[in-house]
């Protein structure tokens, strides 16, 4: 299990890497003025040194030595703390780099996925993993850049000085050293799991937070206020419980380093003195004689030696919990996405002849909703599909768009597969209003040329007025320059908004999903009159609960548990007194 641990987190390292790609460059950069950094702070114990055995008693100090050896300090310090900051700058500029190719790539990736995917995460996780795990990575590859790349660093040039100066007590120091790697191993493999339910726990707290906000005026229509409150300190219960076990083992740090730092400072000092004072006869041993200024030299370069074990074991906690915030991240981005289908040709500009034959869909394998479906529709002609909750309706729009591809059978406009085509070319010949509103934070010219962004002043209005929100958008002081969000506007006005951008694009065929749901009866009288301009000579699929908006259609589809039962024009389908005739009788019995 635990070797699994490892060759997970060194693979999810090693991915994270290939995104450094382009950096290559500070990445090597850091490592140099990390080197230069660390040399220049080992040669100020040095010099201190040196300047201590400059002074050997009372009344006997070399003071033009010692001055010296002063002056070669400032340069030193400076000269350290100078290359200590470009390695903090290169770092900063490689990590950041890094992780803005990664959330590039995340989001590339999820745009790409299919609904089905994205329908079935809660969207408040899937944001988590872009935007707030992400930002984790960042911060513990920072913390990896700067203190774990130095400490490294700092470690094995440290390990050369004293070598250099007396293997003896150099040998001292690393004797004691595999105990602070056990430590830290220790302190890796207990927070690894706890880091790892963490950033679930954080991405199901964000995924509630998404789903209670955004329907709180539900929740407190139902007074389920209370409810909701324990449900988020359930899930915030168990990711305080996650948070809590893992920083038990990232408090270990500091503690059990500081004492181990104390442990090799104590037997440098200890052995360093040994063998200057107790056994002047082997004062040489190891290498150069250990006087007063070689031993403060010595416990400095302990102190140095010792420091980065505290910083690294503190940083591999921030490691841990980036590798377990990247494998979320990674999770995510390897799920496939949509099928490339550049290679294919496009769809011309469509004359709107569709053919549906023998299509048959399922969301999942063992409740099939959509069976034998037959259809043909002539360009120009004008489709309604009625039919109760959870019939089809929608899933009969989402094989049209290609937003999921049929298990069984065809659909072709105009003669071609649309599995055959991009989706791209194939989208675009639709105009597509939704119940559900879709609108972006800017202004609302943006907003409605959304789908024709190189629109002229003059058609963005000319849509406005067919949509008949003009009006009320000359009521803004800046107008088609207002800044708007989802909560800018009221329901209705964000419907109309989305129906002018439909209307700018003018496509050849037109899908209208519940359209005007949310608009009041007089608005939705001049909206059925701009989409009857807008429908002339288009095809179009008319998706209504209100029967009302339907009875001018070409032809009325019944449909039931997936499949059609009725089919005619709505004087036609009265006549046959069958499923739709109740439906309409029970929407207008009052005009019987």
């Amino acid at each position: 299990m635990t070797t699994n641990k490892k060759t997970s987190s060194l693979k999810t390292l090693a991915r994270l890497l290939t995104f450094t790609k382009g950096c290559r460059g500070r990445f090597v950069m850091t490592f140099v003025f990390a080197v230069l950094a660390v040399v220049l702070q080992l040669a100020v114990p040095i010099l201190v040194g040196d300047a201590i055995d400059c002074m050997t008693g009372p009344g006997e100090v070399d003071t033009e030595r010692v001055l010296q050896y002063v002056i070669w300090l400032i340069p030193v310090v400076a000269g350290g703390a100078f290359f200590q900051y470009l390695m903090s700058l290169c770092a900063n500029s490689l990590t950041y780099n890094t992780v803005r190719s990664l959330r590039e790539h995340a989001f590339d990736r999820l745009s790409r996925m299919p609904l089905s995917y994205i329908d079935s995460k809660p969207h408040g996780d899937l944001i988590s993993r872009v935007a707030s795990d992400i930002e984790i990575i960042a911060d513990g590859m920072l913390q990896g850049m700067t203190q774990l790349f130095s400490g490294i660093v700092t470690v094995l040039t440290t390990i050369v000085f004293m070598f250099m100066l007396n293997w003896v007590v150099a040998l001292v120091v690393v004797v004691l050293t595999p105990v602070s790697l056990f430590v830290a191993a220790f302190i890796a493999r207990g927070s690894h799991k706890y880091f790892t339910a963490q950033a679930a726990r954080r991405g199901e707290l964000s995924g509630y937070c998404e789903e209670s906000l955004g329907g709180m005026n539900v929740v407190r229509a139902f007074s389920h206020e209370e409810s909701a409150q324990e449900k988020f300190e359930e899930i915030n219960s168990r990711l305080y419980t996650c948070g809590l076990k893992a920083q038990i083992y990232s408090a270990l740090v500091n503690p059990v380093t500081r004492f181990l730092n104390y442990l090799v400072y104590a037997a440098v000092g200890l052995s360093g003195g040994l063998i200057a004072v107790l056994m002047p006869s082997l004062g040489a041993v190891g290498g150069a004689a250990m006087t007063a200024g070689k031993l403060s030299t010595f416990l400095m370069y302990s102190n140095q030696y010792t420091k980065p074990f505290n910083e690294i074991t503190g940083v591999l906690s921030e490691m841990q919990n980036a590798m377990a915030a990247a494998r979320r991240v990674f999770e995510m981005a390897d799920n496939p996405v949509e099928s490339d289908d550049s290679a294919l040709p496009e769809l011309p500009a469509a004359e709107g002849n569709i053919d549906i034959d023998g299509v048959s869909f399922s969301y999942t394998p063992s409740r099939p909703l959509i069976t034998c479906f037959n259809l043909h529709v002539k360009s120009g002609q004008r489709i309604a599909i009625v039919g109760p909750t959870g019939c089809g309706k929608t899933t009969f729009i989402n094989l049209l768009m290609r937003f999921y591809d049929v298990n069984g059978g065809s659909i072709k406009v105009d003669g071609h597969d649309i599995r055959e085509v991009t989706r791209h070319s194939l989208r675009g010949n639709y105009g597509m209003i939704l119940q559900d509103t879709w609108l972006f934070r800017g202004t609302i010219r943006e907003n409605i040329a959304y789908g024709k962004p190189g629109a002229t002043e003059e058609e963005i209005v000319a849509a406005a007025k067919l949509a008949s929100c003009d009006t009320f958008i000359r009521q803004f002081k800046d107008g088609y320059d207002t800044l708007i969000d989802e909560d800018s506007l009221s329901q209705g006005q964000r419907q109309l908004l989305c129906i002018a951008r439909v209307m700018l694009t003018r496509p050849p065929m037109l899908i209208l999903d519940e359209a005007t749901s949310s608009i009041d009866t007089r608005t939705e009288m001049k909206i059925q009159k701009a989409f009857a301009y807008m429908m002339q000579g288009r095809t179009s699929f008319i998706v209504a609960h209100r029967l009302s908006t339907i009875r001018t259609a070409d032809l009325i589809l019944v449909m039931k548990d997936g499949n059609i039962i009725e089919q005619g024009t709505h004087s036609s389908l009265l006549g046959q007194k069958g499923f739709y005739s109740e439906l309409y009788n029970s929407q207008f019995a009052d005009e019987k």
